[in-house]
């Protein structure tokens, strides 16, 4: 490993201490982080809503997904219609708000 001089303790042992003690210190962080994740992933998964995206991402299917998959009825999708009255309302307001801009630009 190649140190640059001026990184260079006067004291070449003490870089080596300082350099594996730091190494140990992350691997003891990234270990304390995977393991917050892993109890966060199984308190996800306790819910069961987070098991079936993950066995799916997998390709697994689990006892709780067999069934799932084709009796889940589809959530039936409401296509919201606007009466012609309404619809006329809302483009002449439109109008209003750019003949506004218009002309405020017009007089600035």
């Amino acid at each position: 490993m190649y140190i640059s001089p001026l990184a260079r303790s006067i004291y070449p042992q003490e870089w080596d201490i300082l350099s594996s003690m730091a190494i140990e210190n992350i691997i003891a962080q990234l270990d304390a982080e995977i393991s917050r994740l892993k109890q966060v992933r199984d308190l996800l998964s306790s819910t069961g809503k987070v098991e079936a995206k993950i066995t799916t991402a997998k390709g697994k299917s689990t006892r709780k997904t067999r069934g799932r998959a084709k009796s889940a009825p589809k959530a039936k999708v409401v296509k919201r219609v606007l009466s012609p009255e309404a619809r006329k309302a809302i483009a002449d307001a439109q109008r209003k708000r750019w003949a506004a801009q218009k002309a405020k630009t017009k007089n600035a």
